[in-house]
């Protein structure tokens, strides 16, 4: 007998008396030769390229599966490496033995990676296994990834940056059309998510070997219902017993979905996060008042990049219907972010990239959002960061034409509704000029504001009227009373003049206030020139501003 098949042997029955020994059968992990063993015999029959050796092999190393799925409960052991080498086995000799790995794969996820995500060498496993099989996931498994992305987020939110490498080239395969919109406030939330994690570890110990889902389902869920308090109420809850007077007698409401939505393991659709509840602000708050870990500032470092991937594949591979339903829910996340001064610019600043770059790519998506776009613009005042929104959709409703040519109705509403903010402000800035020297920081702040977010109306009325020549008579109207008024900042009256003397020369106004892009009727885009055809033309033809850097003949 050769020493390959000595060791072919070996390893066989290694598999075959750890069913019978009792010690192992029940917990086949704690063994490190049962690992060997199967590694062992997944290289042979890699090797020899055997189906009646893969046959023989089979039916062990599916027994040893069960076994070990049946004993993560009990077991004191980590059981991931040794099932991600038999999930590699089913893999790749699953149509030799006729053995259909997508349930094994997802019993892995639910049984044993739900309890051992925070395990480094599991986690990084993990990771690696996905990697290697991604095409084969991709393609025979396609929903699969798409549905557990909770439970990978919270993998590399716990294991942080040091597998940050390894999960980016996982996660483009966990964005599908089922978990496309679910996963953006999930990646939002990542830092809450840290904060959850760290509260359950502190309260019931280590989150190797025990399941979250196993707490949230036990016959005392106080613990959790406590947690869930303190992480988005800063309060807390009594524990059944002591002092009714004590810090953790208060009361909470059991129904409450924050916490237990944020530490789900598997993709359930859109749910209703009620950020914008009065609670919000003192749980956004109430998580911060601590100082920070390193996990909780690696992933404050991380989410940004993992949006940065999460967008660009969202403008090159995603559909517009996708998209255009994402739009509703990214400008309600921009006011709601975790209260990092670094983390929230960083963040919103890409949420409003992609915003504006979405209506760059398709202009027509203002006019299909006017109502949520519209909301936006009255909540102009609640807070900098709606402040912010508004004066980046006033900025796209003027660039785009309110939609385009075809959607005149669209653009004739938002119209309105821009005449409506501009006389609500001109009403309301009577008098600033004078108490800004006096008044508090907070009035200065509130006329800056309200300065910026005027310059950008009267702008985005001109832009507007220019591209739809119907508007032009009451872009007219409103511009004048701007300004006529000399009570608002003088940026903004001087703004409104300029824009009125321009509409009396139509072409200079579309030069110059027209849209960046063609319609479809346009041979070419508004504001340039082709100067090729310089000799064929008349200085006339040209904007006059442009003629003065240009040399030669024209």
């Amino acid at each position: 007998m050769s020493d390959r098949d000595r060791g072919w042997d070996f390893h066989l029955r290694n598999l075959s008396n750890s069913a019978r020994d009792s010690s192992v059968a029940t917990d086949p992990a704690a063994d490190p030769s049962v690992l060997h063993s199967v590694k062992k015999l997944y290289e042979l029959c890699k090797e020899e390229k055997n189906d009646d050796l893969v046959a023989r092999v089979y039916p062990l190393i599916n027994k040893l599966f069960q076994r070990s799925v049946a004993s993560l409960s009990q077991s004191r052991t980590s059981n991931g490496l040794l099932l991600l080498d038999i999930l590699q086995f089913f893999l790749d000799f699953g149509e030799v033995v006729l053995h259909d790995a997508d349930p094994s794969i997802r019993t892995f996820f639910r049984s044993c990676l739900s309890r051992e995500f925070a395990d480094p060498v599991v986690a990084e496993a993990t990771l690696d296994f996905i990697n290697v099989n991604k095409k084969k996931l991709l393609s025979s498994f396609p929903t699969l990834l798409p549905q557990f992305f909770p439970l990978l987020l919270k993998l590399i939110a716990w294991n942080g940056e040091k597998l940050e490498k390894a999960f980016l080239k996982v996660f483009p395969a966990v964005m599908s059309s089922a978990s496309f919109l679910p996963l953006l406030s999930a990646l939002v939330d990542l830092p809450i998510l840290v904060v959850a994690l760290e509260k359950v570890e502190k309260s019931s110990g280590s989150l190797i070997g025990s399941s979250i889902a196993t707490i949230q389902k036990s016959t005392a869920p106080e613990m959790l219902l406590a947690l869930m308090d303190e992480a988005y109420t800063g309060s807390t809850i009594a524990d059944g017993g002591g002092d009714s007077e004590s810090e953790d007698s208060n009361t909470i409401d059991v129904a409450d979905p924050l916490f237990l939505e944020l530490l789900k393991d598997e993709n359930d659709g859109l749910a209703e996060r009620h950020w914008a509840s009065p609670g919000m602000a003192a749980t956004l708050q109430a998580a911060i008042n601590a100082p920070p870990s390193d996990r909780l500032k690696q992933i404050l470092s991380m989410t940004p990049r993992l949006l940065d991937v999460y967008f660009a594949i969202a403008l090159r591979d995603v559909n517009d219907s996708l998209i255009c339903a994402l739009i509703p829910q990214l400008m309600a996340r921009n006011a709601t972010l975790f209260l990092d001064k670094n983390f929230s610019y960083e963040v919103r600043k890409r949420l409003l990239e992609f915003l504006l770059a979405v209506f760059q790519r398709s202009p027509d998506f203002i006019a299909l959002l006017k109502k949520p776009i519209m909301d936006r613009l009255a909540e102009a005042y609640d807070s900098p960061a709606k402040m912010e929104l508004a004066l980046q959709l006033c900025w796209a409703i003027g660039e785009h034409g309110g939609g385009g040519a075809s959607h005149k109705d669209a653009a004739r509403e938002l119209f309105e509704n821009l005449e409506l903010l501009l006389y609500e402000n001109l009403s309301s800035s009577v008098g600033l000029r004078q108490e800004a020297s006096v008044g508090p920081d907070s009035e200065n702040y509130r006329k800056s504001s309200q300065s910026r977010l005027l310059c950008f109306v009267v702008t985005a009325i001109a832009k507007l009227a220019t591209y739809h020549r119907e508007l032009l008579p009451r872009a007219r109207v409103s511009l004048g009373k701007v300004a006529r008024s000399r009570i608002s900042d003088a940026r903004v009256w001087k703004r409104a003049r300029d824009y009125l003397g321009l509409m009396n020369d139509p072409a200079i106004c579309l030069s110059i206030l027209g849209p960046s892009r063609p319609s479809q009727h346009d041979i070419q885009k508004p504001g340039t020139v082709n100067w090729s055809e310089g000799g064929r033309k008349m200085v006339a033809h040209f904007p006059f501003y442009i003629l003065g850097d240009q040399k030669g003949q024209a």
